[in-house]
């Protein structure tokens, strides 16, 4: 097992995160990410439920995340003026959340804390600026597999290659067979992330909430430098056929023509959205994604196997990056359980994780017209019915009840595994 050749590709949440329980198995470990350097931009991401679990496994990585943590203590609905609808606040407990996580962190900070708890293990070696070109399976499915790269590394043969790198996967792509988009579906929705130079919340840790018709959503949440940190959400219906297509290709184009699609599609909008919009032109950390769901017949093929959003990305749930520390665990796990068994190892990874991945894939009903709705009427409707609960205080109770069916961090039983390093 100590010889085992695993090579993972992209260097987010999931691949860190894989290379960390496979040095601890003894594998020799490479990592290759496409970009020249980690990316520390992206959006705000929760860590909930499994994942609370597996980051309470890896030493010294909680403290580091809470020293890292958005300070977001709660969020409110506002109107067009700013006084608020009511407010969504955190319950105080990291083993029973609400709708507002304790572990809520900018993407591109979690990724350094796993870099960091990574880069010097003498198991695992980061390259950066390279991609997978192709890949043959030597003589028999369940042999190693030959990789040949794009940008000048050595082609190389693997016992495993991991796929980290996203849903739009290009090596999942490679790996299957398939397109890039194959395996991918759309919710029509689409998303732009990036800060502010000023504090829109004027020094307070209860981000805001505002929408505009046609499923525009705007946040702005705290962030401990001093600068507002934004989302852009824009839902569009379930029926109407690829409406992200616009936004892709507006993507295809670079930062400048997406920043001018988001631009136009918000403009006007209301509350404090032209000033925020006068801010993304000018941001130097936007980053814009696709709301997509990804289902693939099996999780694996050959040695060749998906973890995270390039397998399971789960829509609209929020519970991506525990997906991805989860199943980078229990892949790791189940392959040094089966020493010797490659097979039987990535069977076993796909047997734990499949309950888990269909139960956090599923969205609640209405979610996407609960957060974003399409009409004037739907927001005012909402809005009302928010301050109604708020005002009640049912919404504490309420939060309460979902914490329990979501957000428990015993609610999947991972196993305990037993590493030899």
């Amino acid at each position: 097992m100590s010889n085992l050749r695993v090579l993972v590709v992209g260097a987010s949440v999931a691949g860190p995160t894989a290379a960390y329980w496979f040095a601890k198995t003894g594998a020799n470990v490479t990592i290759i990410e496409r970009f020249p350097k980690l990316r520390t931009a992206g959006q705000n991401v929760d860590i909930r439920t499994a994942g609370v679990t597996v980051m309470r496994k890896i030493q010294g990585m909680e403290a580091a995340v809470r020293a890292k943590t958005t300070q977001l203590e709660g969020m409110s609905i506002v109107r067009d003026n700013g006084l608020p609808y009511g407010t969504i606040r955190s319950t105080g407990n990291p083993d029973q959340q609400s709708l507002v996580s304790e572990y809520e962190i900018l993407r591109g900070d979690l990724s350094q804390i796993l870099f960091d708890l990574t880069k010097d293990d003498r198991n695992v070696k980061y390259i950066f600026g390279e991609q997978v070109a192709s890949m043959q399976r030597n003589e028999k499915d369940d042999g190693p597999i030959t990789v040949e790269f794009a940008n000048g590394l050595p082609t190389s043969e693997y016992d495993l290659v991991v796929a980290c790198d996203g849903s739009t996967s290009r090596t999942r792509a490679i790996g299957l067979g398939c397109g890039v988009r194959d395996h991918i579906k759309s919710t029509n929705c689409w998303s732009a992330f990036f800060s502010v130079g000023q504090d829109l919340l004027k020094g307070s840790k209860i981000g805001q909430g505002y929408n505009g018709t046609k499923g525009r959503f705007v946040t702005v949440d705290p962030d401990a430098s001093g600068v507002s940190r934004v989302m852009l959400m824009a839902i569009n219906p379930r029926d109407n056929h690829d409406a992200a297509l616009p936004f892709r290709e507006a993507m295809k184009q670079g930062d400048h023509a997406l920043k001018q699609f988001v631009a136009q599609h918000y403009r006007g909008i209301g509350w404090k959205t032209d000033e925020i919009l006068q801010g993304m032109l000018e941001a130097e950390d936007f980053y814009a994604s696709e709301t997509v769901e990804v289902k693939v017949p099996s999780l694996y093929n050959g040695r060749f196997v998906l973890v995270g959003d390039a397998g399971y990305a789960p829509s609209f749930t929020g519970t991506g990056t525990s997906l991805a520390i989860t199943g980078a665990y229990v892949l790791a796990g189940e392959i040094g359980k089966h020493k010797g068994n490659l097979t039987a190892g990535l069977r076993s990874y796909e047997e734990r994780m499949r309950p888990i991945i269909d139960d956090m894939q599923k969205v609640p009903p209405f979610i996407p017209a609960i957060v974003a709705p399409q009409t004037a009427w739907g927001i005012w409707l909402r809005n009302n019915i928010f301050a109604f609960i708020a005002w009640t205080r049912f919404l504490e109770f309420a939060q309460k009840f979902f914490a329990s069916s979501f957000a428990s961090t015993d609610k999947y039983k991972l196993p305990d595994y037993d590493w030899v390093a």
